[in-house]
């Protein structure tokens, strides 16, 4: 076993019925609560030796700084009940089949302690998501297959209150890392100079992700401050940095995705995996470590270790007096009076207040656009 964990096992001994084959079960104190991880030795990372109770033993390596990133958090589980593999279909819209899937719903034999949040999409319907409150809660989504976390921006006490600015910056085809960082530092310096403070993390693969805690808002003020930094930022580097929504346009740069500040479009969290055979994490990082990183070096196996040593970079974050979008919300009004207003929502969106055609620029004729 890759990590070790605290257990107690109810495998069969001794019998060899049909009835004693049943599938193993260990039990987990976590902090005082009996959680049950089914299913132990079931393989979930195979290239890396990795069990199902290996991956919830990283979840409990990294314990506190995941439940920081989740806590009380409205949070949808992607889950792969069967393991990582590269063989696995992810469910859609389009085709359920899949065998992983994304989970908003608290399913229903969520247990009693377990803790949970009304959210409302964009459609106008409301639906209870898990929101974490304690370690056992983790590991409980953990056992149901979730190896990404996806949290909302916003707490279980008031879930249409944004309480992060999360900005995503997405290498398109062909762009490296290395432009990533190049962008994320810049960002930081831009996000300063709004009166915020920024936080950094890899993405999970080559992107970057950075935070910054901010006086409550709504999700339209969040996604157009989104909006005004990713074009301050993409005046700055533009050779490197796009905020064009129309991915024939974007290039060879870095995509500024300022629709993952929209209602119900969710980031990956910190500490999450991502599900790929060589297990990489997103991790959070102090920033001067940000020009050196390789995401290749922070996986489900280094991930523990490095915690132990370094503890959670993030940690001050819930710390940190959240700032206020006003100056971002001036750079929006700014634009806006010179033609640079409001941008396409994602395409499950009803039509929103302002927003121009959702018609890529290669199909524009005067029937479909201003």
């Amino acid at each position: 076993m890759l990590f070790a964990v605290p257990t107690r096992s109810l495998r069969p001994s001794g019998d060899t019925s049909l009835t004693a084959m049943a599938t193993p079960v260990e039990l987990l104190d976590i902090d005082g609560r009996e959680v049950r991880v089914t299913s132990p030795d079931k393989p979930y990372f195979a290239d890396l030796g990795v069990n199902k109770l290996g991956m919830v033993g990283y979840f409990r390596s990294v314990g506190s700084g995941i439940l920081a990133a989740l806590r009380d958090r409205p949070t949808a589980m992607e889950r792969w009940p069967g393991g990582v593999r590269e063989d696995v279909v992810v469910a859609t819209r389009a085709d359920s089949r899949g065998e992983a899937f994304y989970q908003k719903r608290a399913p229903a034999n969520t247990p009693e302690w377990v803790q949970t949040a009304e959210v409302t999409f964009p459609s106008g319907r409301i639906a209870t998501e898990v929101a974490p409150a304690d370690l056992a809660t983790i590991v409980w989504m953990a056992n149901l297959g979730t190896v990404r976390f996806h949290p909302w921006p916003v707490r279980a006490a008031d879930p249409d209150a944004v309480d992060q600015l999360r900005i995503d910056l997405d290498p398109q085809p062909g762009v490296q890392f290395g432009t990533a960082v190049r962008a994320a530092l810049e960002l930081r310096e831009v996000l300063i100079e709004a009166g915020l403070t920024p936080f950094c993390k890899t993405s999970g693969g080559r992107g970057v992700h950075v935070f910054a805690p901010i006086e409550g808002a709504d999700f339209i003020d969040a996604r157009h401050a989104a909006i005004a930094v990713g074009r301050e930022l993409a005046r700055r580097l533009p050779s490197d940095v796009t905020v064009n929504w129309w991915k024939e346009e974007r290039g060879e740069r870095v995509f500024v995705d300022f629709n993952q500040m929209a209602r119900d479009r969710l980031m990956t969290s910190a500490y999450s995996i991502r599900p790929t055979p060589r297990g990489l994490v997103s991790a959070p990082l102090e920033w001067d470590e940000l020009p050196d990183a390789d995401p290749a070096d922070f996986t489900i196996l280094t991930m523990p270790a490095r915690f132990a040593e370094r503890g959670d970079p993030w940690a001050v974050m819930d710390d940190t007096a959240p700032g206020s979008l006003a100056t971002a919300l001036e750079w929006y009004e700014r634009d806006a009076a010179n033609s640079e207003g409001e941008m396409p929502y994602p395409p499950e969106y009803p039509k929103m207040p302002g927003e121009p055609p959702r018609v890529q620029p290669s199909k524009k004729n005067p029937a479909n656009w201003d």
